[in-house]
C-alpha cells in the first residue's frame, strides 16, 4: 500500500512522527512520574489518575472506574464518523519490592502517546480510538476480567508493546494459558500423639496429591507444567492438620489442552483426598489465555519496525502468560516486544527497572508509539488488510476451540 486516503504513507509516518516528537516530553514526564511512585497491582490509583488527568486535558472522553475496576479506565477520541474501533492497552502496576522492573511506566505511557498522536489526525479516518487502563497485570491480570465482560468484542484492533531489552525488536509476544487454582484439603483434627487414630490429616491428603502430580510428570506433553505452593500447612506440630490449603498453577500450550490437565489434576486430588478420608475443594483465582497470533498483523509490524530502523528477530517460543492473550480471544489483537536497550537485561530485575528511564529508552518509545499509531491508521482506512486481519482471527480461534 503506498496511499492512505489519497495521502503518501510517507508522508502520514511524517505526520505521526512529528505529533509523537511533539508530545514526547511530557510523555517522557508521565512515564517518569510513574516510575518514581511504583503501585501494586489494583491499588494503582495515582497512577491511573495521572493519566486520566492527563489524557482528559488533550480532549479525551474518560470513564474511570471502567469496568467496576477502581484503578482502571477508557478514554475515547472520535474520528470523523462511524468505523473501526481500535484500542491501545495500557499498564502501569509496578512488581512488589522491585519497582516498574516490567517496565509498564514506559510502555503504558506508550499507549498513552499512540492515543495522542492519532488525536489531531481524526479528520483522516473514521471511527474510535481507545486508550484503555489495565490493571494489575502482575497480579490477576484485569484484561482477563474485561475480555469476560465483552468490551473487545468487534473491534477491529487492540495491541500494545511492551518493554524488552537486548537491542532486538519482536513482533508479537507468545503466550501460554495458565490457570491458577486455590486447593483446599478438610480432615479432621486431632492430637497427634494421645489419639492420632481419630485425625484425618487434611495435610497427607494434599502431600499425596502433590506426589500424585509429580507422578504423572513423566507422561506430560513439553509444554505442560504444573507448580504448587502450601500456602496453609497446619497450626502445629503435634496436631493432625484439619486443613490445608494451597495455591496451584499450571500451563498448557493453548486453552484447548488446558482441559484434559485440569481433569488430570482433579484426579490427583480427588484420590488424595478419598484416600486418607479428607475432602477437596477447587477455586479458580484466574484464567490466563494463550495468545492467539496474527501473522497479518506480525508481518505488518515487522515492516514497521525495519522501516524505523529497528532491528527485529523471531518470536520465542511461549514461555510465560499474559492477559492480553484473553483479549486475542476476543479480537485481534498484538502485543509486540520494544527492545528499550540494547544491553541484556531479565526482566522483573531492578537493572531493567533503571533501563527503561534512561533516554535510549525513551527514544525507542516515541518510535514504538509511531509504528502503533501508523498499524492503527492502516486498520482503519485500508478495508481490504482489516478484513484479512479478521478473517485469521477468525481462523485461528476456530482452530483452538
Amino acid at each position: 500500500m503506498t496511499e492512505i486516503k489519497g495521502i503518501s504513507v510517507d508522508e502520514w509516518k511524517k505526520k505521526i512522527c512529528e505529533e509523537a516528537e511533539r508530545l514526547r516530553p511530557q510523555l517522557i514526564e508521565l512515564s517518569h512520574s510513574i516510575h518514581d511512585e511504583p503501585e501494586i497491582g489494583f491499588q494503582e490509583f495515582k497512577s491511573s489518575a495521572k493519566i486520566c488527568d492527563f489524557l482528559e486535558k488533550q480532549g479525551f472522553e474518560t470513564e474511570r472506574d471502567y469496568c467496576d475496576l477502581p484503578t482502571s479506565f477508557k478514554a475515547v477520541k472520535k474520528g470523523t464518523g462511524k468505523g473501526p474501533v481500535v484500542a491501545f492497552l495500557a499498564e502501569y502496576d509496578a512488581l512488589r519490592g522491585v519497582g516498574h522492573g516490567c517496565g509498564h511506566n514506559l510502555h503504558g505511557s506508550l499507549s498513552v502517546l499512540t492515543g495522542l498522536a492519532l488525536k489531531d489526525l481524526k479528520e483522516f479516518y473514521r471511527g474510535k480510538v481507545h486508550v484503555i487502563g489495565t490493571p494489575a497485570e502482575e497480579e490477576n491480570g484485569a484484561k482477563i476480567g474485561m475480555a469476560a465482560q465483552g468490551i473487545f468484542d468487534n473491534m477491529s484492533l487492540a495491541m500494545m508493546m511492551h518493554s524488552w531489552s537486548g537491542g532486538k525488536c519482536r513482533a508479537d509476544m507468545d503466550a501460554l494459558s495458565l490457570q491458577c487454582y486455590f486447593v483446599e484439603f478438610y480432615g479432621q483434627a486431632a492430637h497427634a500423639v494421645a489419639a492420632p487414630w481419630e485425625g484425618k490429616s487434611a495435610l497427607a491428603a494434599a502431600r499425596k496429591f502433590l506426589d500424585l502430580i509429580d507422578a504423572r510428570r513423566e507422561c506430560f506433553t513439553p509444554d505442560v507444567h504444573v507448580n504448587s505452593i502450601i500456602l496453609d500447612g497446619g497450626k502445629a506440630p503435634n496436631i493432625i492438620p484439619d486443613y490445608v490449603k494451597l495455591r496451584m498453577e499450571f500451563r498448557t500450550a493453548t486453552m484447548k489442552s488446558m482441559g484434559a490437565v485440569d481433569e488430570m489434576v482433579k484426579k490427583c486430588a480427588d484420590g488424595a483426598a478419598m484416600a486418607l478420608d479428607c475432602t477437596v475443594k477447587f477455586t479458580s483465582v484466574f484464567e490466563f489465555a494463550d495468545m492467539v497470533r496474527n501473522m497479518t498483523l506480525e508481518e505488518e509490524i515487522i515492516r514497521q519496525f525495519e522501516a524505523f530502523g529497528m532491528p527485529t528477530t523471531g518470536v520465542e517460543a511461549a514461555s510465560g502468560s499474559s492477559d492480553v492473550g484473553n483479549v486475542s480471544y476476543r479480537c485481534p489483537a498484538i502485543q509486540p516486544l520494544l527492545a528499550v536497550t540494547d544491553e541484556d537485561y531479565a526482566l522483573h530485575t531492578a537493572a531493567f527497572r533503571d533501563a527503561t528511564a534512561l533516554p535510549q529508552a525513551e527514544e525507542a518509545m516515541e518510535k514504538g508509539a509511531c509504528i502503533l499509531a501508523l498499524t492503527a491508521l492502516r486498520t482503519f482506512n485500508d478495508e481490504a488488510f482489516r478484513n484479512k486481519v479478521y478473517a485469521e482471527f477468525q481462523e485461528q480461534v476456530e482452530k483452538r476451540k
